[in-house]
């Protein structure tokens, strides 16, 4: 007999569960696992939870209503992955359950997204392509990147990651970040410490790597683009809803900035409609500036280890 009952719902894992499925046989765990189209919605989860002791989640929204459903029996969400804003975090811990994720676990493929879109945009290598085979014998003007300014947005693991890299290219870096950044990180990554609008005001590019929560909802509205360069790009590689959406498409479409790079979006999968999608300025990816198939590996093993170590320990 089963002692566990486990919802899987990380879109990344579902391809691979197949190779994973003795192992939760080891632990005894039996695997629910839903259709899932990026994520699970409160009322999807609402179905689903009840008799469910763990979950692997992905960005599913885990919201007090859902949670309540889901106590006594469930025990612990498991992360895929590092960001864990989707869940009501305050909710879980008022009802016990345990929340777990793996910190870093993309450091070193997001920042090197980053700096993709940033060689993209400063060389113009798209636009040159598209010409190319469109016909067009044109030569765009780029910028060498000893030429530019990055702002980083969010100085942690992957904000440290982007400013060694621009640093390695000759970028001059400015940082903001909400809590004080240590001289040796300073040191070690060769930023300077700026205040958000300077960040914005002087960087040809800005690149968003802080975590969603209160302080950065919204952080890039009308008056932050209001502040950025005429020939600034936004890079959100972080979490959709820091950049209000109809500011970003306002800024593009006055070229009141010149560009932007999105992995991440408010509303996920980004909806057919999207304004974003007709814009010859802007870069699309659909949440998967994380891609790295070593990186996976060690997230799918770490994200199962830290289910059982919680259910185990509570047995």
């Amino acid at each position: 007999m089963m002692k566990w009952r486990i919802l899987v719902s990380a879109p990344y894992m579902l391809p691979v569960l197949d190779g994973y499925r003795e192992t939760f046989m080891a632990h005894g765990a039996e695997i629910v696992v839903p259709e899932v189209h990026e994520r699970l919605s409160e009322e999807e989860l609402l179905d689903l939870v009840g008799e469910i002791d763990g979950v692997i989640a992905g960005d599913d929204r885990f919201s007090e209503r859902v949670l309540e459903k889901a106590v006594p029996r469930l025990k612990v969400i498991s992360k895929w992955g590092t960001g864990i804003d989707a869940f009501d975090l305050d909710a879980c811990r008022r009802l016990g359950v345990a929340v777990r994720n793996t910190p870093g676990a993309f450091t070193e493929p997001v920042a090197d997204s980053v700096l993709g879109y940033v060689l993209s945009f400063a060389r113009k290598l798209p636009w040159m392509d598209q010409q190319m085979k469109s016909g067009t014998w044109a030569k765009i003007p780029g910028r060498a990147l000893h030429e530019t300014v990055l702002g980083i947005i969010g100085l942690g693991n992957i904000g440290r990651a982007v400013a060694r890299r621009a640093s390695s290219f000759g970028m001059q870096v400015l940082a903001n970040d909400i809590i004080k950044i240590p001289p040796s990180v300073i040191r070690e990554t060769g930023v300077r410490m700026v205040s958000r609008d300077e960040l914005l005001r002087q960087s040809d590019f800005v690149s968003l790597n802080c975590d969603l929560n209160p302080t950065s909802l919204h952080l890039m509205d009308f008056s932050a683009f209001g502040n950025m360069k005429p020939q600034g790009i936004v890079i959100n590689m972080a979490r959709g809803p820091i950049i209000l959406e109809a500011a970003l498409v306002e800024a593009l479409s006055s070229n009141r900035i010149a560009g932007a790079a999105l992995d991440v979006f408010e509303r996920e999968p980004l909806p057919h409609d999207s304004p974003l999608k007709g814009m010859s300025n802007v870069m699309l990816a659909p949440h998967n500036s994380n891609s790295s198939p070593a990186a996976w590996l060690r997230v799918h093993e770490n994200t199962i280890k830290n289910l059982f170590e919680v259910l185990e320990a509570g047995a």
